[in-house]
């Protein structure tokens, strides 16, 4: 096999105030033609700078030293003018967020048609046209010719996905470098773009190199696993040898984080008292939410929507983009126009409520949203951020803020220490017990947790599941969780209820939903979401196949 991509003895230094900081320290592995390697490790283990030293941006400051080479050239060695030749024909990227890539003033044609100049000169109007379609159609974009002339707000976030795909396929590259490509799709969604690159690859031999933190993308498609960590590779081999039979202690600690579906019985081990559904502190009665207008029209986000939420109980909310899901969530705190049907926190109608009553509901409503560096104030301490509801709304004195933020602090595994950090000097999963910790701070009846743990490496999700676990089990609060992770949803939940284009399509217990789903797109949902094993993801792969064919 001819290695398309060879990273010999890296290693990667910044110099911070005059301090040698090692990014990535002497890693050495090799891509081949036609093969999937996956880099994995947790954030700050230098998997995505070793990528961005090899598609020669890395970030200013950064001095390398070792080797890359793309086939026979030296990157470390090449100048800029060479590395510009070099990037979209012999390698491209594809980047995470697919929405933050693709230019949301330009059409999916005028972008994609200048990628298709860029890689082949001298084309002229209908021959970048007819390029264009060719790569929408390799990457399975459906209706090809329409999408041209659409923006990507106006495209699904698989599909912005596959036609950020086609633009970095323009040029035919050598080696694709996908760089978390999957991490904000939801299952189903993930799996088709799964599919898009392994029959890529099998038709055009382009190699992969595949950047993630999702354990159950890597045994899906990758041949062969690269664990970084610190910087340092720790262990190297194939898919199925890295999985069933790991070396490094810190492998196996990396598995065991993963999430599984079929590990639900730590929730039957609870010993607290069954929620109190009779009296609910969610009640969601034929929640009907709709967006638009006389001009362009009334669109139905959530269509008679009807279930409930005990306290002491967490009831996931799953399904894919534009289930609904979300817009549910946002409805609960008033933030949805809600159309028909009521929601009720605690007794008290969301929508029709006087001010007051509103007010004094939403004090007993708290939240934690996807990202936490945004919803913080960067501006803020750790120890400002969660004493502000506490000086606004309670009104207590200095000394109990004092007394209450290190409780709290404490509470989610941050030591007294971190009171002075900002946002930015935080890791990701430290900034989310910092937002947990902020939404427990005024003993809500219930909390909203929209995607909390959707952009954290596996370990780290691991502790701050850990953590939300023991809050919700010590404090008893009510809790609607809102995500597309089935195995998270098994670790966690109580109930589950399943969302389909706005509607519900099927909910009761954890182990019913999950075990023994009644309805088709549950099954559907369950059978797409990814499990860390190479064996096992390849049946799926077949059964999946078989009942397409059929």
């Amino acid at each position: 096999m001819n290695d398309v991509l060879t990273v010999d003895h890296l290693s990667v230094t910044f110099d911070v105030d005059g301090v040698v900081v090692r990014a990535v320290d002497d890693a050495s592995f090799t891509v081949g033609r036609g093969e999937v390697v996956a880099v994995v490790g947790e954030s700050g283990s230098g998997k995505s700078m070793t990528a961005m030293t090899a598609m020669g941006i890395a970030p200013d400051g950064a001095r390398a030293a070792g080797s890359i080479r793309l086939g026979d050239l030296e990157v470390l060695d090449a100048d800029e003018r060479t590395l510009r030749e070099v990037r979209g024909r012999r390698v491209s990227m594809i980047f995470q967020d697919p929405s933050a890539a693709l230019n949301p003033v330009f059409t999916v044609g005028f972008q994609l048609a200048e990628a298709v100049r860029r890689a082949e000169y001298g084309l002229d109007r209908a021959d970048v046209r007819a390029r264009s379609l060719d790569l929408l159609r390799a990457v399975e974009v459906p209706d090809p010719e329409r999408r041209l002339g659409q923006y990507p707000h106006e495209l699904s976030g698989g599909q912005c996905q596959r036609v950020m795909i086609a633009m970095a396929l323009a040029a035919d590259p050598d080696l694709l470098i996908a760089d978390e490509p999957t991490t904000a799709l939801d299952v189903t969604v993930q799996a088709e773009v799964l599919d898009v690159l392994r029959r890529l690859r099998e038709r055009t031999g382009t190699a992969i190199l595949l950047i993630t933190h999702d354990m159950g993308v890597v045994a899906d498609i990758a041949d062969r696993v690269v664990v970084m960590r610190r910087g340092s590779v720790v262990e190297t081999g194939p898919a199925s040898a890295v999985f069933g039979a790991p070396v490094a202690d810190y492998t196996r600690e990396l598995l065991a984080s993963v999430p599984r579906m079929g590990t639900g019985a730590v929730q039957e081990a609870r010993v607290d008292p069954a929620p109190d559904v009779a009296a609910p502190v969610l009640d969601v009665r034929h929640l009907v939410v709709e967006y638009g207008g006389a001009l362009r029209g009334r669109f139905r986000a959530v269509d008679d929507v009807s279930f409930t939420v005990g306290r002491g109980e967490i009831v996931g909310l799953v399904g894919e983009s534009g289930s609904g899901k979300t817009t549910i969530g946002r409805a609960a705190i008033g933030l949805a126009p809600i159309t028909g049907g009521a929601v009720l926190v605690e007794g008290t109608d969301v929508a029709g409520a006087r001010r007051a009553s509103r007010r004094a509901m939403r004090r007993r409503v708290g939240v934690v949203f996807q990202n936490p560096l945004r919803s913080l104030n960067p501006r803020y301490t750790v120890g400002q951020t969660v004493a502000e509801p506490l000086r606004q709304i309670l009104r207590l004195s200095a000394a109990d803020v004092e007394q209450r933020v290190e409780g709290l602090l404490a509470d989610v595994g941050l030591d007294g220490g971190f009171r002075e950090r900002f946002p930015h000097e935080l890791s990701g999963g430290q900034r989310q017990r910092v937002a947990i910790a902020r939404a427990v701070a005024l003993d809500p009846a219930l909390l909203i947790a929209d995607e909390p743990t959707s952009a954290l490496d596996v370990s780290v999700q691991a502790r701050v599941l850990d953590v939300f676990r023991e809050l919700q089990e010590r404090l008893g609060f009510a809790c609607l969780f809102v995500t597309h992770d089935l195995a998270v949803v098994d670790t966690l939940c109580d109930r589950v209820v399943v969302l389909h284009g706005g509607r519900v399509a099927e909910q009761g217990s954890r182990d019913a939903i999950l075990r023994a789903p009644e309805d088709p797109y549950t099954r559907r949902l369950i059978q797409a979401a990814p499990v860390p094993d190479p064996v096992e993801q390849a049946a799926r792969r077949s059964e999946r196949a078989a009942s397409l064919r059929a």
